[in-house]
């Protein structure tokens, strides 16, 4: 395809649209690889040619679809199985056995996440990875996000069907044991494994109820690698934030080793494993510690009642107050130190926060949404449930606590709960101006999250099993 020259001034206005749209960045140095993906996008969308493209992309806001398509044109993919193998290795040897190892026979989940997944290889190597070195893998909750902004990638990952190119640092027998060779040469992964992984399109320049939406939170592991790299510093910044807050308490996060950085994770301790550099979350205790060392409260652990004796549990203590607060604590000082635990990662003096709120004002149905929002970020769906039917009790007309329990009841697969929820949230939300701010989201207004909502996949229809038809036809 000829690529025609986009005009220079031009050119600059397209790459500060992109960068603050996607946060590709495209700096001169680049300027060849963004002509030739705005000349491939133009042919999608209709024009002749790039400087034709450019301008329609400037002349009116593109639809999440057609900015998904432009970024599908932009970035290219180039991936294979167990890409980079030395942090597979650590993976391998070192974290998942201490992960299995530390929930064997208390709470037997696993929850990985590939981000900019590309068509797919990343994910499905972690996949066999979990399989390999977890015989008992289905007596587990295992969930393995892949998320891409490229749904072209995204339909090629689904398919699981790949070439020799993708094999290129694998043995042979990997792909007799995982693949089935397909009439036209290439391969097919095996079902066992293509069932494990779920995929499902993402903005990473996006945060907040995107992220949620796709179930991208409370994360024991996150690959995000060769990505960082070609962000703006500000994208590169606030993503860098946002996975550090999607990572469950002791979470890893895997970036390429030319993106590692302490400056850009400062919220992340380094570890270093034979020729790779995992970043690790901090575990609760020193998220307790940091929380002690501003006065807040403290995270003790005891010995459960109901679980074995050296089960941790989670309760407050009394500590003297912060200076501002040792006068008179209410609700709105504890209301303040939660929300800003919470968006600081610290889950741990979060929770003891919303506690402390929820003591101070029992029916303060905003408190009730914080506290399971905080429980769901560490992994604690059904005490993150309950808070949110609290939530409801006191305050029905709730669209973010509807919306919330929908998110839980989707990922739990009980589909009906989560139609009827949604369908809760998108009758308040139509009765609202489309501008107007929803109380707890942080901006977001009632028409953005109506779109949000309309936007999901529909759960499929529930079957009739074959006891209910039997007994249908009786009837």
């Amino acid at each position: 395809m000829p690529i025609d020259v986009v005009p220079d001034a031009l050119w600059r206005r397209v790459s500060e649209f992109i960068a603050q749209n996607t946060g590709l960045h495209f700096p001169t140095e680049r300027r060849s690889e963004l002509q030739r993906g705005l000349a491939s996008a133009a042919a999608e969308f209709g024009f002749a040619d790039a400087a034709g493209c450019a301008d329609w992309l400037l002349s009116a806001p593109l639809t999440r679809p057609q900015l998904h398509t432009l970024a599908g044109h932009l970035t290219i993919g180039e991936t294979y199985f167990f890409r980079e193998r030395k942090t597979f290795d650590a993976l391998a040897e070192h974290i998942l056995p201490e992960l299995f190892q530390r929930r064997r026979g208390r709470e037997q989940r696993l929850r990985l996440w590939s981000a900019a997944c590309s068509t797919g290889e990343e994910a499905y190597s972690l996949a066999i990875l979990v399989q390999q070195l977890l015989p008992d893998w289905q007596d587990w909750e295992v969930t393995i996000l892949a998320t891409d902004i490229n749904e072209r990638s995204l339909q090629k990952a689904t398919a699981g069907v790949y070439g020799e190119w993708s094999f290129r640092d694998s043995a042979p027998e990997f792909k007799e044991r995982y693949f089935t060779r397909t009439s036209d040469g290439r391969f097919a992964i095996a079902p066992r494994i293509r069932n494990c992984v779920r995929f499902a399109p993402l903005n990473l320049s996006q945060e907040g109820s995107s992220w949620l939406t796709a179930g991208a939170h409370a994360m024991d592991v996150i690959f995000c690698r060769n990505v960082l790299i070609y962000f703006t510093a500000s994208h590169a910044s606030r993503l860098a934030d946002n996975l550090r807050l999607a990572l469950g308490d002791e979470g890893w996060l895997a970036v390429s080793p030319s993106e590692c950085s302490q400056a850009l994770f400062p919220g992340l301790r380094a570890v270093n494993f034979p020729g790779a550099i995992v970043y690790r979350k901090g575990p609760l205790a020193e998220q307790v510690s940091a929380a002690q060392a501003l006065s807040t409260p403290a995270t003790v652990f005891r010995p459960s009642p109901s679980g074995p004796a050296s089960q941790p549990v989670l309760t407050a203590e009394s500590r003297p107050l912060p200076p501002q607060l040792s006068a008179a604590p209410g609700a709105p000082e504890f209301s303040t130190l939660a929300r800003e635990s919470a968006n600081q990662g610290q889950h741990a003096a979060a929770l003891v926060w919303s506690q402390r709120w929820i003591a101070a004002d029992k029916i303060d149905p905003a408190a009730h949404y914080m506290h399971a929002m905080i429980l769901q970020e560490m992994g604690e769906y059904e005490k993150s449930r309950s808070s949110l039917q609290r939530a409801l009790y006191l305050q029905p007309d709730f669209p973010l606590a509807h919306f919330a329990l929908g998110n839980l009841a989707r990922y739990g697969l009980c589909d009906e709960d989560a139609r009827r929820h949604f369908a809760n949230a998108l009758r308040l939300l139509r009765a609202c101006p489309p501008d107007a701010l929803l109380p707890e989201s942080d901006g977001m207004t009632a028409g953005r999250l109506a779109q949000i909502i309309a936007d999901l996949p529909a759960p499929p229809a529930r079957t009739p099993s074959a006891a209910e038809t039997a007994s249908n036809g009786k009837r």
